[in-house]
């Protein structure tokens, strides 16, 4: 204010800015500018809807670009909060205990510069990542571990950049309970991928499934950037970067095993089935048995516990077109009759099972049944054998086997598939694993709770269409070219000289001879 207020005057403005967050934080807060230093925070439009949304829902998740000054106006939400409620209880948590904690300080830095005749209560407890006022109310930041705010009831949940939170769904089923009193929460973040919870919580709310009320705030939202601004920031940044920092592109972001940009390919390509056949509807087929054509089945058999799914896919091996799949939880015996009947159909095509535990049920099964053409490998080279060479071999084992060496290098091969465009993936089912499967520690995993066993068998396909089939053809190539360079002659060699090899003595009859053959010579 430019001028003194009388009390009357103190009263009705604070009354005023207690009502309504836009205008106290407009008229009093001030943060801080790495150029200016302390300023007012006067908010953009889009800051002022969500001081709105903040009010009129319980829950809000929020997909932003960055630097929008989205937690900035969050901890200005939070401020005004504390000052004009009482015993309100409020916990920060994010990626790193450090961000939280950063939230809180700003929370605290606003109050601590307000006017000093607004400020209706005081800081009564104060220590480095968490503060408390007279009036009761309280805020701290936290880390993310299992136990974080699970003792305490909250009005107030913010979970900053919770797409990169790290078990955020154990976390949440944790502190949802906290909230059960009426409690608000508010969880924002960048883009990291698909299958998180942020993902999931946001696509729940965009789908209206869940309480929570979305928001997306792209790059440009800001008033001072325009599309110069978009390309000086992106000179130095992969599309990847792009996507999670100022796109809000959830399927373009994220350390997927795939890149982003051939899975917006592949996502354009699916297609529905001709067919959903099988005893449980589970076999699709784009493409019917075509008997000029080659097939190959590749398949990853459930563990039996009951999480995962028995799969195969059908290849097409000349134009790696998956032309039928499978995606179901049957029983071992039961499966090894669906791969029995449908290797048939696509002309007792080559069958490759996965050999794990209960893999070697469904092998066996497929033994007695008598499949012509199962494929077999050498123990300890994993190289092809045929099946009626196997048959004799001690050192052949049957399937495929998938081991700390064999696994990382079939889902390169798939990834490499993908990546040169040599396969053709019709399948919505198998695009999704494809979406949340990720980097995890180095290794190449499906996010948890979600599934990749669509995946294991393609990338076991990929692998054996270029280690068996491509190897083959290069042999067959290799003993045409090797045929093809042999000619035949009517030569005799001449074993009637002392000393060379093959020499035996003229007889009377084989000289006669030799004089009707060759006298002409002689009579030269």
């Amino acid at each position: 204010m430019s001028h003194e207020l009388t009390r009357k005057e103190v009263v009705a403005e604070i009354i005023k800015a207690g009502k309504d967050p836009a205008y106290f934080i407009n008229n009093y807060a001030k943060i801080s500018h790495p150029m200016k230093g302390l300023i007012p925070f006067k908010v953009f439009d889009y800051q002022e809807d969500l001081l709105r949304d903040f009010n009129d829902y319980r829950f809000n998740v929020i997909l932003k670009a960055r630097q929008l000054g989205i937690s900035t106006i969050t901890a200005a939400y939070i401020a005004w909060l504390m000052m004009f409620h009482k015993d309100k209880n409020i916990l920060v948590i994010a990626t790193k205990f450090g961000t939280a904690a950063n939230l809180v300080k700003k929370v605290k830095h606003m109050i601590r510069n307000l006017p000093s005749w607004i400020m209706i209560t005081d800081i009564s407890v104060d220590n480095r990542t968490s503060f408390e006022l007279s009036n009761g109310s309280q805020i701290k930041a936290s880390s993310t571990s299992g136990d974080a705010g699970r003792s305490e009831a909250l009005s107030l949940l913010v979970i900053d950049e919770a797409a990169h939170v790290e078990g955020l769904e154990e976390l949440w089923t944790g502190l949802y309970p906290t909230l059960s009193t009426g409690g608000r929460c508010i969880a924002l973040s960048t883009p990291n991928g698909v299958g998180n919870w942020f993902h999931q919580a946001f696509m729940g709310a965009a789908e209206k499934t869940n309480k929570f009320h979305p928001t997306t705030l792209s790059w440009d939202v800001h008033p001072d950037r325009d599309q110069n601004w978009f390309e000086e920031e992106t000179k130095n940044m992969s599309a990847r970067q792009i996507a999670q920092e100022l796109l809000c592109n959830f399927n373009m972001s994220g350390e997927t095993v795939f890149n982003p940009e051939d899975l917006q390919l592949i996502s354009g390509a699916v297609s529905e089935p001709k067919y959903r056949t099988g005893f449980d509807r589970n076999i699709w087929i784009w493409e019917e048995y075509q008997p000029q054509e080659t097939y190959m089945i590749a398949a990853d058999v459930a563990r039996g516990d009951g999480k995962d799914y028995s799969t195969f896919h059908i290849f097409n091996t000349e134009t790696m077109e998956l032309v039928a799949e499978y995606r179901g939880k049957s029983a071992p015996d039961i499966f090894a009759n669906v791969l029995f009947n449908i290797g048939k159909e696509y002309g007792n095509c080559l069958l490759v099972v996965e050999n794990n535990s209960v893999g070697w049920t469904v092998i066996t099964k497929l033994e007695e049944m008598q499949y012509p053409n199962l494929y077999y490998a050498r123990k300890t080279s994993h190289e092809y054998v045929d099946a009626s060479i196997a048959e004799s071999s001690k050192n052949t084992i049957g399937g495929f086997t998938m081991s700390r060496v064999t696994r990382p290098l079939v889902i390169a091969k798939f990834e490499e598939f993908i990546r040169n465009k040599l396969i053709k993936i019709n399948s919505s089912r198998l695009y999704n694993e494809m979406k949340t499967f990720v980097w995890q520690n180095g290794r190449a995993q499906a996010m948890k709770g979600f599934n990749d066993d669509l995946i294991i068998a393609c990338a076991i396909g990929c692998w054996i269409r270029d280690s068996v089939f491509v190897t083959n053809v290069r042999e067959s190539d290799y003993q045409k070219a090797f045929l093809s360079s042999m000619s035949r002659t009517d030569t005799k060699m001449n074993t009637t000289i002392p000393g060379m090899t093959g020499y035996r003595p003229i007889k009377d009859e084989d000289a006669k001879q030799q004089n009707q053959e060759f006298g002409w010579i002689l009579k030269g």
